[in-house]
This record gives structure tokens, C-alpha cells and sequence, in this order.
């Protein structure tokens, strides 16, 4: 979710850079701003920064183990290929 603290920025600048006689409403203009700011940033789906580099490490250590995984794969395969075939004799 959006950090409660950037909304009321954000809202508090609007309210700010609004004329001195709009700005008399105060806080409730702040409020309502606040209240539809939030409402059309739930409605966008985002992800909160922690949830982010959660999944951010979890990725790191995905492509860790398939790095590993590839150089197996590669050094079994240069095994599999450095074994001499017995060839039978029919």
C-alpha cells in the first residue's frame, strides 16, 4: 500500500499552492484531497516497497541457484562427453 505520510504530502502541497481563499477550507480540502488520492491509488494495484524487495530477493537467490544449476548441467555434460563408448563387436 502507499505510504500514508506521501499522501498527506502530496495533499498538503495541493492545499498549499491553492489561493489564500480556497485555502481557508484547510483541512477539510486537505482531507478530501488525502481521501481521493488514496482511493485512486488503491484502485491501481501497487505493491508496497517492502513486499517489492521481498520478492526482489527472492529472484536474487532464484537466478543464484539456477547459475549453479547451469554450471552442473555443463560440467556433467563434459563428463558425459570425456566418457569413452564401448563399442560392441557383432
Amino acid at each position: 500500500m502507499i505510504d500514508p505520510k506521501k499522501i498527506e504530502q502530496i495533499a498538503r502541497q495541493v492545499q498549499e499552492s491553492m489561493p489564500k481563499g480556497v485555502r481557508e477550507f484547510g483541512e477539510d480540502i486537505e482531507k478530501k484531497v488525502r481521501q481521493i488520492l488514496q482511493s485512486q491509488l488503491t484502485r491501481l494495484d501497487l505493491v508496497n516497497r517492502e513486499e517489492f524487495d521481498v520478492q526482489t530477493q527472492v529472484l536474487l537467490r532464484t537466478r543464484e541457484k539456477l547459475a549453479l544449476l547451469e554450471q552442473r548441467i555443463t560440467e556433467l555434460e563434459s563428463k558425459l562427453n570425456a566418457t569413452p563408448v564401448a563399442v560392441k563387436n557383432e
